[in-house]
């Protein structure tokens, strides 16, 4: 079994500046931070390493950091600008019992991340409704349309900060 730090310390080898660090200081388990180009790579050697085995994606989540500037629309709303999108790894290795979390990070308005969809089959999924309530693209991913929103959905993604809900849906008010 080995701690988070010592699993920072074997990616940090393995990938060198794609792991970017390691937050210690949350009132979680810390949190290793990964470039959104290699996520994909590091999560397969996080599988396949036999010192680390991590067979189990357990969560998969995306989240509006809403990090960028608050600025006002035509209309009087808040918008942000600029500023980052988030998704987090929640990992577990069965055989060994150790687990870590990884995040990367992208910008909000050229939001994309590599999928992990072909290193665990349940990212599919979550791939989709992080795409779905937040706009994030999955590269790679074999099937990317939303999932809990109308296929026609095009009033923008429901989980960012910023999300105004439209008045109108296909001519009926939307009960909001």
């Amino acid at each position: 079994m080995k701690n988070p730090e010592e699993i920072f310390d074997v990616l940090k080898n393995q990938f060198g500046d794609d792991i970017l660090g390691i937050e210690k200081e949350q009132p979680t388990e810390p949190i290793i931070s990964v470039t959104p180009s290699s996520v994909d790579k590091v999560c397969l050697f996080l599988r396949d390493n036999e010192e680390l085995k991590f067979d189990s994606l357990m969560n998969l989540s995306g989240v509006d950091d809403a990090n960028g500037e608050k600025v006002k629309d035509e209309d009087g709303g808040e918008i942000i600008k600029g500023g980052t999108l988030s998704v987090y790894y929640h990992l577990y290795s069965i055989e060994h019992k150790h687990k870590i979390t990884l995040k990367t990070s992208t910008p909000r308005e050229e939001p994309r991340v590599e999928s992990v969809e072909s290193v665990w089959k349940t990212a599919n999924w979550h791939e989709r409704e992080a795409y779905d309530m937040l706009g994030i693209i999955f590269n790679n991913h074999p099937d990317l349309r939303r999932i809990l929103m109308p296929y026609d959905w095009d009033a923008g993604y429901p989980l960012r900060k910023d999300y105004k809900n439209p008045e109108f849906y296909q001519g009926m008010k939307v009960p909001y």
